[in-house]
Formats: structure tokens, sequence, C-alpha cells
């Protein structure tokens, strides 16, 4: 393969990439702010410039320099070529491009939201001038809502025009412009357009600096507070790989994790947002019952009591078990309550909850297809594990899972159901009402619905931000998805309630809490941390021990691989989250006192 020497480190290649490709392949620093491997190279930031020998073919392939410092983002890298960026020339245009970006930027780096995050500032440490020799008026420009998620803050703009590039190459939009000229050049809207495409967040992550800022994270927590937990899209059947990032418990905002083979750079803007109804008020935080017509808060162990004397007389009285599971919870969730399900009553049936399509998929950019090379996928089916659901209750049941008209038509001959849900929206349709007004319901959601008011026992469920598993996209790709708060209020994963359920009826002793916690030697909460950091005053929550064994989502997958050949893939074929943790060591001085 063809090398080429960058900063004496000598580094393969192959034909047709650039020396800032070839460098970023390697690992090797090059500043960069106009360039993204997803759209064209404009090489209009300048700061990328390096010191280039080239051989020439007329002169023996004699190292020759050129005349001139080049740009590596656009740069073709050729075998035997040599390239110093840290050479004098390379250095001192580093920081003219510094102080020429920083003449007119406001020094708000207190106040604004990508402190701790900005290109701007990591450069200006590393490239830049230690002084300021900039002694006229700065140019002031607007702030400017840009759309329902994107502000502008244009005083802090470069102009790297990575934004623009966005909406025309890779939306299909082309809602962003530049306009003016010289210190007065812009980002802007066309007239009457706003920037309101499913992706239009993404120029956020885009932006290098504090430009283009999200207005529902606008104030919200400064970023260095914040932790990072890889997930995967809980509310489509996309897959997309996200970071959830959080603090104290609570979700503050959703950002794209690269994988090149399901979402690339990007995600849509429902995905992004689509997680506010974890935090919602209407969320169902405690186990209830229905008593005397009343539906009432209880405490677990009453609610996991009365839910299994409930299906136990059902059963014994000759009549059925139906369980529906929901296509939001994961494949483990899915194992879990079918074996319970079948353990309480061997001839139980077994169906899978709605799968809610929302019109059809969309390709970006417009016009393209779904598969061009860079083309990405919004999909219109809102669920993220419909297939790995079907997957896992077909190996259980021996392919007798009932799709929903199937399931509200067999609850007729039922007398005890356990309903499941975790959907973001209403979603229990009026034949099912209907269809469950006679058996014994145990109902196990985290929304309030019209469910909530005509169940037996209702005990509170885990969004998937809130538990480990696993899903299966649409593209029958099986990832793994790490937990990333505490559940909220006493609710548990659909695993856990599972084996608590199984616990109850099989009479299993409770859990006792660990001396020096509580009341020890009985059944009572205990105490976890919760997102502890450096610098940072440590949170904890109270959470109830398990009525059975502590549910485990990677024990869970290897019981369903030894238990169900057609499972093995659960053993062999997840993806787990890989995420790049970059960590720099310190140049600050430490002085021992």
């Amino acid at each position: 393969m063809p090398k080429i020497t960058i900063n004496g480190r000598e580094c393969e290649f192959e034909q047709g990439k650039t020396i800032l490709q070839v460098a970023n392949d390697n690992g090797i620093e090059i500043p960069q702010y106009c360039y993204h491997d997803s759209m064209s190279i404009v090489a209009s930031c300048r700061i990328c410039l390096a010191e280039v020998h080239a051989p020439n073919p007329r002169n023996d392939n004699k190292l020759e320099e050129m005349p001139k410092l080049l740009p590596t983002c656009q740069a073709g890298a050729t075998d035997g070529m040599v390239v110093y960026t840290e050479s004098p020339k390379a250095v001192r245009n580093q920081k003219s491009v510094m102080e020429y970006l920083l003449i007119n930027h406001p020094l708000d780096c207190p106040v604004c939201d990508q402190s701790g995050e900005c290109s701007l500032q990591d450069y200006s440490y590393q490239y830049g001038r230690g002084v300021s020799r900039f002694e006229e008026a700065k140019v002031k420009q607007p702030k400017k809502s840009l759309g329902p998620n994107v502000y502008l803050y244009a005083d802090r703009c470069i102009m790297c025009t990575r934004c623009v590039r966005f909406t025309r190459e890779v939306s299909g939009t082309s809602e962003l412009i530049t306009q003016g000229r010289g210190n007065k050049t812009e980002i802007d809207i066309f007239p009457g357009v706003a920037l309101d495409n499913e992706l239009s967040a993404n120029v956020i992550d885009l932006c290098p600096v504090g430009a283009l800022l999200d207005k529902d994270f606008l104030f919200a927590q400064r970023v260095w507070f914040l932790k990072s937990t890889p997930s995967i899209d809980g509310i489509t059947s996309s897959g997309d790989n996200i970071l959830v990032e959080h603090n104290e418990g609570k979700v503050y905002r959703v950002k794209p994790r690269t994988n090149m083979d399901v979402n690339k750079w990007w995600i849509t803007d429902e995905v992004r947002y689509g997680w506010k109804h974890i935090h919602s008020d209407e969320r169902i935080s405690a186990p209830a019952r229905a008593r005397f017509g009343v539906t009432s808060g209880t405490d677990w162990n009453l609610a996991l009591t009365e839910a299994t004397n409930g299906i136990r007389e059902a059963t014994e009285g000759g009549k059925r078990l139906a369980l529906l599971v929901s296509p939001m919870l994961s494949c483990e969730d899915a194992y879990a309550l079918a074996q319970t399900a079948l353990t309480l009553d061997p001839n139980a049936v077994i169906g899978m909850g709605p799968v809610p399509v929302n019109a059809e998929d969309k390709v970006f950019p417009v016009g393209a297809s779904e598969g061009d090379a860079n083309a990405f996928v919004m999909r219109a089916e809102k669920a993220p594990n419909a297939r790995g659901v079907k997957r896992v209750l077909d190996a259980v049941t021996g392919d007798k899972t009932l799709d929903f008209d199937g399931f509200v038509g067999a609850l007729g001959d039922a007398g005890a159901a356990i309903i499941t849900g975790n959907y973001p929206s209403t979603w229990a349709t009026d034949d099912l009402a209907g269809a469950l007004d006679k058996p014994f319901v145990v109902l196990i959601d985290t929304l309030a619905s019209a469910l909530t008011d005509s169940a037996d026992v209702i005990l509170p469920g885990a969004t998937w931000l809130e538990k480990a598993g696993t899903f299966e996209n649409v593209n029958g790709l099986i990832q793994a998805f790490e937990q990333a708060i505490p559940t909220q209020g006493l609710a548990k994963s659909e695993g856990q309630i599972a084996l608590d359920l199984l616990g109850e009826a099989e009479d299993l002793p409770r859990a006792s809490v660990p001396a020096g916690v509580g009341v020890a030697g009985t059944p009572g909460p205990r105490v976890v941390p919760v997102d502890v950091g450096p610098g940072q005053v440590p949170q904890a929550v109270s959470v109830l021990p398990p009525r059975s064994e502590l549910f485990n989502a990677a024990s869970m997958r290897q019981k369903m691989a030894e238990a169900y050949p057609a499972l093995h893939m659960f053993t062999s074929a997840v993806r787990m989250p890989v995420v790049e943790v970059e960590q720099e060591a310190s140049d600050m001085a430490v002085v021992e006192l």
C-alpha cells in the first residue's frame, strides 16, 4: 500500500484519500473546522494548512517542498509524501487563523452552552496566541431563531458553513444560506422558510463553536456535569445509536452516536426529543390496585400478592392467562414475561402489542433512494423492537405468538390478563379496553391511560433509558444498550416485575436490607448512589429490593440462548455499544503543599 509520513509518523492509506483523512484515520491531530466526512470539502477555514514535501516525477521522485502551505483537507495524499503540521511555517498559519477567527468573537465563554465542548476554545488554547492585538470595536451580529429547535448566536459564528452544506447535501432541504460580505457575512434562512426539516437539529452537533444552539437544552446544564451513556433509539424501528446525557438521574439531552452501518452521524429530531415522556407528570410512579371500584396506591408487596392471587384464581377456575407483550420492551423483558406467564399457566395465550406506523419511510436527502451510499432513512414504524419481541415469543411458544387483533379476540376465553404498554403516547384501542372488562387485569405500563382506570392491579414499568437490554431494528440487527438513569419513582423494569411475580407465586423468601442500611433483616429500600462524579456532591436514590432474583440483561441473554437454540444469536450476534473515550493528560503543574 502507498505510504505517507505525517509529522515523522509513517502511515499507510488507500488511494483517493486526502492528507487530513489519512491523519484522522491514524489518530494524528490536525486542527480542522470546516471539514466533515459526510459533506463536500470547501477548505474555507484554512487552519489545517500544512507544509508538504512531495516526490517530483520529473526530478527522479526527489522530495520537493511545495511553494506554499496546502489545505490538508483538500490535498490528495500521494505515495512518499512528507507532511509537517508542526513546522514553524504551519504553526504561524495556525496562530494567524485563530487570531482572525477571534477578532470579532465575543468573550462570553462563561455563559455559552458550548463551553466545555468547543473546538474554538480548544484550538485557541492549543494553537492560538496568548494575547489579543485587536483594538478596534468588534462587529456585533444578531441572535436569531432559525426554527422550532435551533437558535443562532451569529456573533459566535466562524463561517465554516457546515450547517449550510448539511441542509443542501444531507437533508436536501436547503433552508440555510450565507449572506453578506466580508465581516458582515452571516448564516441565515431563506425568507419565510424556517429550519424545520426532520433532521434540523443535527446542525447543532455539527457546529464547532457556540453559534447554533439547542433551544431545548439552552442554559439547562453545564456540559462538564453531564454523563454520557450509550443507548439505542427507543421510539422507532431504526435502531439509531445515541448518547444519553444525564445528571443526577435526569436526562438533559440525546445526541447521535456514530455508527456507519445504522445511522451514520445523524438522528432525527423525533429521536432527539422523543424522551420527554420519561419525566412526564403522567408517569405511573407507584403500584396501585382497584378496591371497591376505586383505584388507589399501594406498595409493591401487596400489589404483587394481589396480582398473583388474581391470576391463580382465574387459572384454577379453568380459565386461561393471556399475556400481551409490547414491542416497546427489550428482548430480555419479553423473554422473562413469557417464561413467567407459561409458569403460571402452561396454556397461556401470548400475543404481541400493536406496532404503530406513521405514514411511510422517508429518505434523506430529498429525492434519494434508501440504497444510496449517503442516504439516511427516517422510519415510519414507531416501535423499537417488534422483530426482537416476535423472535423471542415465537421461540418460547413454538411459533404460536398471536398478533394484536388475534390476541384481542382470544381475550374472551381468558380469566386473567397481563398487559404491557410502555408506549410514549396513547396506545390502547377501544377493542382492547372492551375485551378487558371481564378478565382480571394486571397492567404494566409507564403512562396513565384509559386502561389504568379499569385495571385491577397497576405496576409501574421502566422506559428503555432506565434499564439495559437489546433491541432488534428494522434490518434485523440486534443491538445492546445500557441503563442511563435510575428508574423513576417506584418503577421497575418489566423483566424484574416478571421475576417478582414468579417469586411471589412460588412464595420465595423476600429480600432483606443489608446491615447498616434501614432496618437490618427486614424488607425495605436500599440506598444507591446516582451519577457520582469528581467535584460533585453525590446524589442517591432509594431502590426497593427485588421479590426474587435481581434481573440482569446479560445473564438473561445467556439463559435464552441455552434454553432455545433459535435464540443462539443473543450470545453471538449482539452488537455491543462502542464509545471512543478521549482522555488527555493534563499539562497543569502540580505543586505539593
